[in-house]
């Protein structure tokens, strides 16, 4: 609760910048699990889909066609695996500061079509794991726990709907990598994600 109430206090506090807009997306995030065990890799891991959550600013920059956007964001990041003996799975959702580069290469009076480059910073909030139908919390697991760093790369397309409004459909992926676990065991998230936006302009 201290991290997601530190984590709202940074955002809140960015009201002082003259941001150009304020902007909501919600979207689905297609995970794999790259899981390494003392050097082995695990073969038996399937995709998940998880729900992703942003809210946050875009800010201009000095040069026309790059924007800044800082928001705060929460995804589900989730797997199943087993073989004809056992089963699991996991669900787990993380909360964290996401930071992306945007360059618009494309725009109209109707659209803008930009790059994104984006670089995230996120710890755990919530994580379970199932094993043949007993559940284990994942918080105490240091390739679960932590913090993660997730560089991503994708695009965005807006569609204004007024002179202040805006909608956009934008794809990422990005690959998540545990900075804090020290351990034999290593984690990291393959994710693509598909978003879905409303923003607003705010001066």
């Amino acid at each position: 609760m201290k991290k997601l109430i530190l984590l709202v206090g940074i955002l809140c506090s960015l009201q002082t910048i003259q941001a150009q807009e304020i902007y909501f997306s919600t979207g689905k995030n297609l995970t794999s699990y790259d899981f390494k065990s003392n050097a082995q890799t695990t073969n038996h891991l399937h995709t998940g889909i998880g729900t992703f959550y942003e809210m946050g600013y875009v800010i201009p920059l000095s040069y026309e066609k790059l924007n800044y956007a800082i928001g705060l964001s929460l995804n589900g990041y989730n797997a199943t695996g087993g073989d004809t003996a056992n089963s699991y799975s996991w669900n787990t959702e993380y909360i964290g500061i996401q930071n992306t580069l945007l360059y618009s290469f494309f725009k109209n009076d109707s659209f803008d079509v930009a790059a994104k480059a984006g670089l995230g910073i996120a710890t755990l909030l919530y994580g379970q794991q199932e094993i043949n139908g007993t559940f284990y919390d994942l918080s105490s697991q240091k390739e679960f726990s932590g913090l993660l760093i997730q560089p991503g790369l994708g695009f965005q397309t807006t569609y204004n709907i007024s002179e202040s409004g805006y909608l956009s459909l934008s794809y990422n992926f990005s690959k998540s990598f545990n900075l804090s676990n020290s351990t034999d065991e290593k984690l990291s998230f393959n994710t693509h994600q598909i978003q879905f936006g409303i923003h607003f302009a705010i001066n």
